[in-house]
């Protein structure tokens, strides 16, 4: 394993410890946090469980096992993954250093 080019604040890695402590959690799948072709700005982030593929980059955080394509680096490098629990935003965001501009949904970004 190498050092994530992602970091993940405390509230992010409490919620997602909350959410791996469910008893329903498949304790095969890991943290995917990628990008993907699309949204209002040209690409949309990818955060979710999965199961791991040949071609993924094993991570941990704080103990918890995240996978991300080798590709996605460039496009993730220095981003830091928060989760919100506001009245009026609930949710993960990304603060992505590389993002030259971004939608106001917060989930697409242009580099």
């Amino acid at each position: 394993m190498i050092s994530t080019p992602v970091k993940l604040t405390p509230n992010a890695i409490a919620e997602l410890r909350r959410l791996m402590s469910v008893p329903e959690f498949d304790a095969t799948q890991r943290l995917r946090i990628g990008v993907k072709g699309g949204g209002c700005s040209g690409l949309s982030y990818v955060l979710g469980f999965d199961k791991p593929e040949a071609d993924d980059e094993m991570h941990e955080i704080e103990g918890i096992p995240v996978v991300m394509k080798n590709a996605h680096g460039i496009y993730l490098f220095g981003m830091e993954v928060d989760y919100s629990d506001g009245l009026n935003a609930r949710g993960f965001v990304f603060n992505n250093p590389n993002a030259s501009s971004s939608c106001g949904c917060g989930s697409s970004f242009a580099v």
